[in-house]
């Protein structure tokens, strides 16, 4: 494969993201049962286009950058979501107060408002948290604030990254479990383990709970004060509103935590360690559209091989695992948990299997 040093044209296709806000944006205006065009659009359009290309053989692992010699309109169009993010919360806040909404339309608008928060708020905030400057790490964390989600840094960097596809980590999928038990447990062990991430890292230092080095606490307080100024400013059934957007928008995103490593794990050696992390220990896709809408998430060994790895030099292996669908098209499979099981315990590696009893 040869490597390209500067930006293309054809790079453009990760503006492709921004079809689904805009799309967003639209219903929202409109109103009705346009308030769905969005999710229509992530669970319906793509995974259809996804199929027809992949039918058409158009999936194509493309070009590698050099990992030193990028563009700065890559990092430009993972900060324009930011403002996305923005104008997603104006328009629905905007409606929640002035239009008089069925209860149809309030929870379109729930879904529709924390698809974007999920996509382009969570997805894009989770690539800035892996960045090694400081103010891209910090931009990211701004944008988990409005899906309260702040502590996902911690646990993710600090927890997921080093036990992921082991019995101790939170968000590895296990074997034959379903997704909506995943929903209810795994944000909630995401959140205890981040409290015990920050206990290990304050104690590394002897610092106490109130030290400005306590990062979770303060998350607990921006978040508490976003939430206070929403409630201050526009009262309480946009807080609701806020809330409901919040934790569905943690969800789909824990929907995408529970495809990408799910029933994979990793062997211990002769002195009870784990293997290093392999290739082998994420699912990943080629789909065309999906990758590209979530910035190259979907390929998730690459991303767990080295992960200061800029999106846009993600690679595709053949000895990584892959999804037999894309990603929309997988968590739609994965709220039925018997199709799901049918088609993916079989792509499991029977060692990995016969490790659930060790």
């Amino acid at each position: 494969m040869s490597i390209t040093k500067t930006f293309r044209f054809s790079d453009l296709k990760y503006l492709m993201a921004y079809t689904g806000p805009l799309i967003a944006f639209l219903g929202i205006s409109i109103g009705g049962y346009w308030i769905y065009s969005a999710p229509f659009y992530v669970f319906v359009i793509i995974p259809l286009l996804e199929l027809s290309l992949t039918k058409l053989g158009y999936d194509i692992i493309e070009e590698v950058r050099d990992n030193e010699l990028v563009h700065w309109i890559f990092d430009l169009m993972l900060y324009l979501n930011f403002l996305i993010i923005m104008l997603t919360l104006y328009l629905s806040i905007n409606a929640v107060i002035y239009d008089d909404l069925s209860t149809i339309e309030f929870v379109g608008l729930v879904i529709t408002t924390g698809l974007i928060l999920s996509g382009n708020g969570i997805n894009v905030a989770h690539e800035l948290c892996h960045r090694e400057n400081v103010l891209e790490k910090s931009f990211g964390k701004i944008m988990l604030i409005p899906s309260l989600f702040m502590h996902f840094y911690l646990e993710h960097n600090f927890g997921h990254h080093l036990r992921v596809a082991t019995k101790e980590d939170p968000v590895t999928a296990k074997y034959n479990e379903p997704l909506y038990l995943y929903w209810i447990t795994t944000p909630i062990k995401e959140i205890i383990s981040a409290i015990e991430i920050q206990k290990n890292l304050l104690n590394r230092t002897k610092s106490s709970f109130f030290s400005i080095k306590n990062d979770l606490l303060f998350y607990i307080i921006i978040q508490s004060l976003y939430l206070f100024l929403i409630t201050y400013v526009f009262g309480y059934y946009v807080l609701l509103f806020v809330l409901l957007s919040a934790l569905t928008s943690i969800l789909f995103f824990e929907s995408v935590n529970y495809i990408e490593h799910y029933g994979l794990l990793r062997e211990k050696n002769s002195s009870g360690r784990y293997e290093r992390v392999r290739l082998i220990h994420s699912w990943n896709s080629n789909h065309v559209i999906g990758r590209i809408v979530l910035y190259e998430l979907t390929r998730h060994s690459d991303h767990h091989y080295k992960t200061t790895k800029k999106y846009q030099n993600l690679v595709s292996f053949e000895e990584a695992p892959q999804l037999p669908y894309g990603y929309p098209t997988s968590i739609l499979l994965a709220m039925v948990p018997w199709l799901w099981f049918k088609i993916m315990n079989p792509r499991i590696p029977k060692n990995m299997i016969m490790q659930l009893n060790n």
